[in-house]
């Protein structure tokens, strides 16, 4: 078995990350650290950046060393996915974000895998699109916000965040339908 190496490392790190921050997210609105609510917030807001900051930097040392795995390849999707999705389900359990759009959303991460796997299948890879990336991006700054949870101490804040949100999901359902156009051939190929 070969070593591990560093990119692989800090995907398994995220991963291991989300327990530490959904029990601190979940746990402070709980109270079970008898603390002001903001402080654990904050604590889950760090790892959550933290998390989020190796998906970049491991992508980054991957592709500059040459030490892209198929094991990165399967997992840093992966870690990424469960990163989003733990973050949205613990805010819907909160309160801070309707169950609907965090549905909207998920549902589009496991079309989107699925459509991947068919085209890995026909041997196609699909290369992300900027909609995908801004998605993405807004996704990532709408939970960071909604983590925070300013909105109850500065209430411009919290339009802001519903505003973050409204275009987190325009921008989910356009880059499903920008995906799926752009890539339609690849289910005509099934056999």
């Amino acid at each position: 078995m070969s070593k591990m190496n560093l990119p692989n490392k800090l995907t398994i790190f995220r991963v291991i990350l989300i327990l530490p921050f959904v029990a601190i997210l979940l746990g402070g609105e709980a109270g079970w650290f008898g603390v002001n609510r903001l402080i654990p917030d904050c604590v889950a807001l760090a790892i959550f950046i933290v998390a989020s900051l190796t998906d970049l930097i491991d992508g980054k040392i991957a592709r500059k060393y040459h030490l892209v795995t198929n094991f990165g390849k399967f997992m840093d999707p992966l870690a990424d996915k469960l990163l989003v999705c733990s973050a949205l389900i613990a805010l819907v359990d909160m309160g801070r974000i309707p169950a609907l759009v965090v549905i909207i959303i998920i549902s589009r991460e496991f079309i989107i895998s699925g459509f991947r796997l068919i085209a890995s299948d026909n041997n196609v890879v699909i290369a992300a699109s900027y909609w995908g990336k801004f998605k993405t991006t807004f996704q990532m700054v709408m939970v960071c916000l909604m983590i925070v949870n300013l909105g109850t101490l500065i209430p411009w804040m919290q339009i802001l965040t519903d505003v973050i949100m409204w275009i987190a999901l325009a921008l989910t359902v356009i880059s499903l339908v920008d995906y799926l156009v752009k890539n339609k051939d690849v289910m005509r190929e099934q056999k």
